[in-house]
């Protein structure tokens, strides 16, 4: 199997008191740049554990990209096609 493409993805987060911010970024082959974002807040009883907040983020920064990235699709679809395309949820 050959590889056509390769994506990096940059996160980032930023941690305030409960609240944890994720920001991704992803370069597409068509120079296309998609960014993300995604919240998590820990309730204030709730141990202190930076990485479940990141992970909680990062995986909603992703979910962002990943709407943006079926939108783009679909689009470009229904661009080259003609027609109206099926909707890309997953």
């Amino acid at each position: 199997m050959k590889t056509l493409a390769g994506w990096h993805v940059d996160m980032e987060f930023a941690e305030e008191g409960e609240k944890t911010k994720a920001a991704a970024m992803v370069r597409l082959a068509d120079g296309t740049e998609v960014r993300g974002h995604g919240n998590a807040s820990r309730h204030p009883s709730d141990p202190e554990q930076l990485r479940v907040g990141e992970e909680i983020a990062g995986a909603r920064a992703l979910m962002d990209m990943a709407q943006q990235m079926l939108k783009k699709a679909h689009d470009e679809i229904e661009e080259t096609t003609g027609r109206p395309a099926h909707p890309l949820t997953r």
